[in-house]
């Protein structure tokens, strides 16, 4: 076989100088030799002067990197929040009045929750170095008619290239000659199998898989050879154009900082409030100005839930152990709520939604048409012809079985009961449909040896092979596409290239890539073929047709996405026809309708885009620029979207996304370092178990904030009250006020007490219908009437137990022990009261609205062991000398001790009637139909 013809050599005037500044033709639309001509360059290559020049005027072959913050900045960014500036006032000012433990306590838990955000920003992922990484290191290139080898970031506009299997593509490329040759472009475009490239011009308005004349950089040659002239270096080449893509997308909060944003602002203004109306209460009632200061600084910490980054932290932490366990790696922590709200997900086909795996599905003889079953490259599989499983293939079916196990390149491995592949997909098919009817190909081809071969070429469309027989004769075999195949075929009688051509549409509009098989009989002597000797007098034998069937868990997954109100959306860079059969075989088309092309996203402006975006599922020959845009769309709707890909065309969209989820075995880096969740699988079924976990950790999360909040309104309202209400004391010829708490005590309640009992509410099972819920409204307020009700009601409750366990044990102990031990034991009273007040509560939080013994008493036995770490802290902050000297504490007795017990156990009752009553609600509004109605406001459209 010879090489395609190469363009014309150097004409002997000068060439120009390159390729018009701002201007980029269409490359694939153009003959090699206009091209050449358009660049200024010719076969033998530019001079080493015109290199060079060409180099300063075009800048190295390489992609721009963008910098990323640096430690400084991202340190400010974790200190620059309301919660964090209060309290550094908070320690400021303390230190100053004198309460210099105080200040280093507050000042602690500042420089943890610093650092905590800090360490996970700091190994955020670097998407544009990773896509620098793509680009070759050294590229043959013929220069003044020499070959030589150069650093691929010296190539230029105009460089002529050779390229060999194995060789990553350094920039982009027309190609000049090529034979056999075919590329693996999925990372760029998403075609499943490597791309069959070929010189001829294509159309100008052919998307980009469709672009056979052109290489891209940072593909790979997976076969044949060819020379091929740079059109485009670094920037200007499509990774470059992705690469900016990238940058220009947008990192999103996650529903969650965005609400703990807010509820950071709003508590933080309430703090400052209140912290000023008490300062101007206590100065009112006669207090020292450095002791109406303290007690203003105190209500900030009392108010500020110091242990709320860090439990949404941990929570978030303990998610990701989790969603690790399902396959679904998160890189960023928010990620693990954001999945909890998203309401789209768009997906990639090849790999995800289906098992990348070309399989036979269908097969054509003149008898007719025969089903074969069995999934991917599993030799078990069964051949059926409308009814049940034939015991063994009829005569017909074991030529055309034998004829393509043949004439096929590819080997297979056994292992692990599958199939190892090697060679082309589509061979690799044909291989284990023949093993799955009880065919075995190795021994096949021992008994018909191969003595010669056609290769397959794009420009021929067929592979040939000649065999012996096992009868003294010999046999030529031929596949390829059907109209090719058909053309050098007689036909029997009753079959008509018509009729055959009308099976080939109907299995093509399955989605089914389709192959037909055809045999010649030679004579012994026949020692070698010739194109002559396939250009007619064959004898069709049938038609395989083949898909890369959808994965079953990701068809159940896809149901399970419906269930919860989730809509799924497949993009790819497949075939239209292909991309519809799958989808329509995954419920996400109707049958007979079809997908949106890449074609008509280019034509759509943004307005209709949003119209497309919302009413279609299924886009394919789609472009990086195109899924970019669709994801916006989808966002402007105000929809939490998450995006899947494995590719360098995915990663723009991936980063935009609200969550960006990349393939683990197939992904590229790029598509990584850019997404917020990897799946080690390549999965679509673990995207919804993560959505599932992802639900499962909010409302964990909104478990833990509705017992958080109280004990903060509550230890807020004990010092409101007691600096209004309470008598002031002379000590030392200072009025000092009587507080029923100290601020190291506030803190420990807020730091220990609070944190030892939250967490363990993260650990808490999934409530039954977490996914048969729509999708939680991003925009609705975390702190919603739900968690502000029950806030105020347990708050109100703490605060009148502690206050009145406080006057109690003051008033009593004053005659016995003197005023500043009775101070002390009532004060370590309050903090006991409040305690036994979360430890009860905590009980009535792990079902928001369901009792104890729906999720079970001793279901998540890590509540008990929070509560067994916090009483045996408790009994050291009672009675530890040092603890007692830190935190002002006195020694209870165990009268004390059962008396604040009991007084906080009275929020069971209480709590579990509000319960009762909303649950009420709740069935008569399902009653009457107005919950559903407010379900289907809910779900996306």
């Amino acid at each position: 076989m010879k090489d395609q013809p190469a363009a014309p050599e150097r004409p002997d005037a000068p060439a120009p100088a390159g390729p018009p500044a701002g201007t980029k033709p269409p490359w694939h639309a153009l003959p090699p030799d206009q091209v050449l001509t358009s660049l200024g360059s010719t076969a033998e290559g530019l001079t080493d002067e015109e290199a060079r020049e060409r180099l300063s005027r075009h800048g190295p072959n390489v992609l721009e990197r963008a910098q990323g913050d640096g430690p400084l900045k991202l340190l400010w960014r974790q200190v620059n929040s309301p919660f964090i500036w209060v309290l550094i006032a908070s320690a400021v000012l303390a230190v100053i009045m004198g309460k210099v433990t105080d200040g280093l306590v507050v000042a602690a838990v500042v420089v943890l929750n610093t650092l905590i955000g800090f360490v996970q920003e700091y190994r955020a992922g670097k998407a544009i170095e990773s896509l620098s990484r793509m680009v070759p290191e050294n590229a043959t290139v013929i220069r003044a008619g020499r070959k030589l080898r150069v650093p691929a970031a010296q190539g230029v506009p105009g460089d002529v290239m050779e390229l060999a299997p194995g060789d990553k593509v350094p920039a982009d490329m027309r190609l000049l000659s090529a034979r056999n040759l075919t590329v693996e472009e999925a990372a760029l475009t998403g075609e499943s199998v490597p791309a069959q490239k070929a010189v001829a011009p294509v159309p100008e308005e052919a998307e980009l898989g469709d672009r056979a004349s052109l290489l891209f950089g940072g593909t790979l040659v997976t076969s044949g050879s060819a020379t091929a002239v740079v059109v485009a270096t670094g920037q200007a080449t499509e990774l470059g154009r992705i690469s900016t893509l990238l940058r220009e997308a947008t990192d999103l909060q996650t529903p969650l900082t965005k609400a703990l944003a807010v509820i950071g602002k709003y508590i933080t203004l309430g703090i400052l409030v209140i912290s000023a109306a008490l300062l101007g209460v206590g100065l009112v009632r006669g207090y020292a100005v450095s002791e109406a200061v303290v007690v203003a600084i105190t209500l900030a910490v009392a108010a500020i839930p110091e242990g709320l980054p860090a439990i949404v932290t941990i929570a978030l932490a303990i998610g990701v152990q989790r969603m690790a366990a399902r396959r679904a790696v998160i890189r960023k922590l928010p990620a693990v709520e954001t999945l909890g709200s998203t309401t789209v997900i768009c997906t990639d086909k090849t790999g995800t939604l289906t098992r990348n795996e070309m399989t036979v599905q269908a097969l054509w003889t003149t008898h007719g048409r025969y089903a074969l079953s069995g999934v991917g490259y599993s030799p078990k599989g069964a051949l059926t012809r409308g009814g049940p499983p034939l015991e063994a293939p009829p005569p017909d079916v074991c030529e055309l079985l034998l004829a393509g196990a043949l004439c096929n390149d590819a080997a297979l491995q056994p292992r692990d009961g599958q199939w190892d592949m090697t060679g082309d997909p589509t061979e690799a098919a044909l291989l284990v449909a023949a093993e799955k009817v009880g065919m075995h190909v190795d021994d096949a081809r021992q008994a018909h040896p191969r003595v010669d071969a056609i290769p397959f070429e794009s420009e021929n469309q067929f592979m040939a092979t000649l065999h012996d027989d096992g009868k003294g004769g010999r046999r030529i075999l031929l596949k390829g596409a059907p109209e090719v195949v058909l053309r050098r075929c007689a036909l029997e009688d009753g079959c008509s290239s018509s009729s055959v051509l009308a099976e080939v549409d109907g299995l093509a509009r399955q989605g089914m890539r389709v192959l037909a098989v055809a045999y010649r009989e030679v004579t012994v002597s026949h020692v070698a073929l010739r194109m002559e000797d396939v250009e007619g007098g064959l004898r069709l034998l049938g038609l395989e047709g083949m898909i890369d069937p959808p994965r079953e868990e990701a068809m159940a997954a896809v149901r399970a996405c419906h269930e919860a109100g989730i809509t799924v959306k497949m993009i790819t860079g497949d075939h239209p026809s292909t991309a519809a059969a799958i989808g329509a075989q995954l419920g996400l088309l109707k049958p007979g309708e079809e997908g949106v092309t890449g074609a008509r996203l280019a034509t759509t402006d943004d307005a209709a885009l949003e119209e497309v975006a919302l009413r279609s599922n299924v886009f394919a020959r789609v472009a990086p620029e195109h899924k970019l845009r669709l994801v916006r769309a989808l966002q402007r709707r105000q929809h939490v979207v998450a995006m899947t890909g494995d590719g360098v065309n995915d990663a723009p969209a991936l980063k935009q996304a609200n969550i960006g989820v990349a393939m683990g075995i197939t992904g590229t880096a790029v598509a990584k370092d850019a997404a917020d969740i990897v799946l080690t699988d390549d999965n679509f079924a673990s995207i919804v178990a993560a959505v599932e976990e992802g639900r499962r950790v909010y409302d964990n999360l909104i478990k833990s904030l509705a017992f958080v909040l109280p004990t903060n309104l509550g230890l807020a309202l004990i010092l409101l009250f007691g600096v209004s209400l309470f008598p002031i004391q002379e000590v030392g010829g200072r009025l000092v006020p009587l507080m029923a708490m100290l601020p190291t005590q506030l803190l420990w309640i807020n730091l220990v007490a609070t944190v030892s009992l939250a967490l363990p509410l993260a650990f808490e099972a999934r409530e039954p219908d977490v996914m048969r819920r729509a999708p939680r409204d991003p925009e609705a307020p975390v702190l919603n009437r739900f968690v502000v009700m029950r806030t105020g009601l347990v708050a109100l409750l703490m605060t009148a137990g502690a206050i009145g366990l406080f006057l109690w044990e003051y008033r009593r102990d004053i005659p016995r022990t003197g005023n500043a031990h009775a101070l002390a034991e009532a004060q370590t009273m309050a903090v006991n009261t409040v305690i036994s007040f979360q430890m009860f509560y905590l009980f009535m939080c792990r079902s928001l609205m369901g009792s104890v013994r729906k999720v079970g008493l001793f279901s998540n036995r890590s509540v008990f062991v929070g509560m067994g770490l916090l009483v045996l802290l408790q009994v050291a902050f009672m009675y530890l000398p040092f603890m007692q000297r830190v935190f002002g504490t006195a020694p209870l007795g165990l009268e004390d001790v059962g008396l604040s017990i009991l007084v906080g156990a009275v929020v069971l009752p209480v709590v579990g009637l509000e319960k009762w009553l909303r649950q009420r609600k709740d069935d008569t509004d399902a009653s009457s139909g107005r919950g559903a109605a407010r379900l289907r406001e809910r779900v996306p459209t």
